[in-house]
């Protein structure tokens, strides 16, 4: 709680300091991760993800790299950053969610970048990747996860990510 002074008068008068402005700011209560409450729903979506992506990477690479290896490895970057993602969003903290949201940047800028080349050069990928044509062949929700991440990083409070 704030430290409060006694004045000649009888007047309670609170510690103006920032940390007490800080302590009486804070949430009663546990505070929560990123990862906790509504959040779980991205965590455990980025987790479908790391699993189908990395999975359906992994076997391709081994039975099936010389059909399209440039597909494949994309879907295994893809996988991973899937990964590191699911890692921060799970772990929480300040410097966390700074890793997050970049990774969540890169993500987007990563679909949006395949998923162009797709369109514009489509000898290039034989086969599908996990961000071909924007997430396609996953309901387009490789398109709307970062986004999504990053709009809750953006709106969880940073007390909220402590922990």
């Amino acid at each position: 709680m704030a430290d409060t002074q006694q004045t000649g008068e009888g007047v309670v008068v609170a510690d103006p300091s920032p940390e007490a402005v800080a302590e009486s700011a804070a949430p009663t209560g546990k505070t929560r991760k990123i990862g906790e409450g509504p959040g779980r729903l991205l965590v455990s979506v980025y987790g479908v993800f790391t699993v189908a992506a990395g999975s359906r990477s992994i076997y391709q690479l081994i039975a099936q790299y010389h059909r399209a290896p440039l597909s494949y490895i994309l879907s295994a970057a893809s996988a991973a950053v899937y990964a590191f993602i699911l890692v921060t969003l799970v772990r929480g903290g300040a410097s966390a969610r700074k890793l997050a949201f970049f990774c969540c940047a890169a993500e987007l800028a990563g679909v949006l970048i395949v998923g162009t080349l797709t369109l514009v050069i489509p000898s290039a990928f034989p086969d599908q990747t996990v961000w071909s044509y924007y997430g396609l062949g996953y309901v387009f929700i490789p398109l709307v996860l970062p986004v999504t991440g990053m709009l809750w990083l953006r709106r969880t409070p940073a007390d909220e990510q402590q922990g």
